[in-house]
């Protein structure tokens, strides 16, 4: 008859492998689950906003928002500074 710890350290390794397969099997599935579906065309709208990181002087362009006046996005954990257009 086989020693109790050793029981229990076969019902642990079995309780390991299956959550191990569990696991990997719903990640494997998250893969393949198909993206949502974009947002209706009415609420993004067309914006022309520039705005430039006061840090390390990234400069990005924004052409569509949510909202006409989106809050400034963050870079080098600082908000973007707003900057006037040069040429529109």
């Amino acid at each position: 008859m086989p020693a109790m710890s050793t029981i229990v350290w076969v019902a642990i390794g079995v309780a390991g492998g299956l959550f191990l397969w569990k696991t990997g099997i719903a990640m494997l599935r998250g893969f393949t689950t198909p993206l949502p579906p974009p947002p209706p065309a009415g609420e993004m709208r067309k914006i022309n906003v520039r705005y430039r990181c006061s840090v390390c002087g990234l400069e990005i362009k924004l052409t569509l928002a949510p909202d006409e006046d989106p809050p400034p996005p963050r870079h080098c954990l600082e908000d973007m500074d707003m900057v006037a257009p040069l040429y529109d």
